[in-house]
């Protein structure tokens, strides 16, 4: 039987102008094999929390102290609990809260001659980790935008987000390329 693949996609919600990213992966990955995959094709460096809400059904990696009740990603199969047209939550770094909402845009037969996940799109970089959530990335991007302001209209908050988070960062900036690479080299 023909493997089936998901075409997924996934935007960050609370932002604006919109994060999103476009992958196939296959439909028989356990969630937590998606968990990587939205670190990974988002930009995340995976240093925080996270759990998935699939119908009401709150789903992540179980903690020892049980403080969150989660049913066990390892052992849940994307095929077994969603389909073509399905739309479900991820949530990564509860204090930050960055929400994420999935789409199953598609449910095609894989091809022999691909490996997957593969990244098809995307647009705009991924937020730094640690800038407060969507409130803290409005600031950071209000502050970007500020940059080579005359120094009497400046918000001094804003030169340290500037500085806090280099000058390397820029919003627009999504190579898929290189998000393709990640995937097929960590997932």
């Amino acid at each position: 039987m023909p493997r089936q693949i998901f075409q997924l996609k996934m935007s960050l919600t609370g932002v604006r102008p919109p994060v999103w990213r476009r992958v196939l992966v296959p439909a028989g990955y356990t969630l937590d094999r998606l968990h990587r995959v939205v670190q990974h094709a988002m930009g995340w460096r995976d240093c925080h929390l996270h759990s998935f809400e699939i119908d009401g059904m709150p789903y992540g990696e179980p903690e020892p102290d049980g403080e969150l009740a989660l049913h066990d990603e390892l052992d849940v199969r994307l095929d077994a609990v969603l389909g073509k047209g399905s739309r479900f939550s991820y949530i990564y770094d509860f204090g930050d809260w960055w929400e994420h909402d999935l789409v199953v845009e598609d449910a095609v037969t894989a091809d022999v001659d691909e490996r997957y996940p593969v990244c098809l799109d995307g647009e705009r970089a991924c937020p730094p980790e640690g800038i407060g959530g969507p409130s803290g990335y409005q600031a950071l991007l209000v502050a970007l935008a500020e940059q080579g302001a005359p120094a009497d209209r400046v918000d001094p908050r804003h030169v340290q987000l500037r500085d806090w988070v280099g000058s390397t960062f820029d919003p627009f900036e999504f190579d898929a390329g290189r998000t393709d690479t990640l995937l097929r080299r960590f997932c």
